[in-house]
């Protein structure tokens, strides 16, 4: 009973910070599964179950909020779906250490690339978008739904921390927006990873029924109050969530 009601506030947690900062899911839910004492692979294969009922429920709420491009969801999911998949197989072959230490400086990289974003001037933003060809932009859409898929099958995540920022970046979204976006992508991209991880035998039912049972109230909690927040203010809290989990990261492959 004790795991349990562990377990479901990890997932609350976990919610809360994926519906209202685009990220949460594996970033969160796969470092305290290891502190549970499950193996990396159990972790990141569980966490990607978990994840698809989290970013369902945030996605579902938006939607109803109006705050999501369900063509823009369909573009980016398409290519995340594929890369998720076939990526899943290859969590297996990894050092657990590795993939920690790739994960954290993952983190990091996505701080850089906010503050790039941010660094930009207005009339260079003005000129990307006036410049932008259609061929460019699917192939952005491409790049920015595959690395995502390819974070959720590796890592466990739903790929919003580096979707959020590519969104920015290649395709001139706003944080918000970005941030909802990834959230719909995130249900593709979880439910491709779960299916191969579930196939291979990695999941671990129960306790992933539970963080996503606490995941789905804390995102339906945080899409509420996303809207009513100020750019600067997601800005801000999306880079030091990052730098938080990246210090976390590090500290844990040192365990190993």
């Amino acid at each position: 009973m004790e795991n349990w009601l562990l377990l479901t506030i990890s997932g609350l947690v976990s919610g809360i910070l994926a519906g209202l900062l685009g990220i949460g899911g594996g970033t969160v839910l796969v470092p305290l599964q290891l502190a549970f004492g499950y193996t990396p692979l159990q972790a990141v294969a569980t966490s990607s179950l978990a994840i698809v009922i989290t970013a369902t429920s945030g996605t579902i709420q938006n939607w109803r909020m109006g705050f999501i491009n369900i063509k823009q969801v369909i573009l980016l999911g398409i290519p995340a779906v594929i890369t998720a998949y076939f990526s899943a197989g290859l969590a297996k072959s990894i050092p657990p250490k590795n993939q920690l230490v790739a994960f954290g400086i993952l983190l990091l990289f996505t701080i850089y690339l906010v503050d790039l974003r941010k660094n930009l001037s207005k009339k260079q933003e003005a000129e990307t978008e006036q410049n932008q060809s259609k061929i460019s932009s699917i192939i952005s859409r491409i790049v920015t739904g595959g690395t995502a898929g390819i974070l959720a099958g590796i890592f466990g995540v739903g790929g919003g921390v580096i979707m959020v920022p590519l969104q920015i970046i290649l395709l001139g979204e706003t944080i918000k927006v970005a941030i909802q976006t990834s959230l719909g992508v995130i249900v593709m991209s979880s439910l491709s990873a779960a299916t191969r991880h579930a196939f291979e035998g990695n999941i671990l039912l129960v306790p992933g029924l539970i963080l996503g049972f606490g995941g789905l109230i804390g995102a339906q909690i945080s899409t509420r109050f996303l809207p009513k927040l100020k750019d600067q203010v997601v800005s801000l809290m999306f880079r030091v969530g990052l730098a938080i989990l990246a210090a976390y990261v590090f500290w844990k492959a040192s365990t190993i």
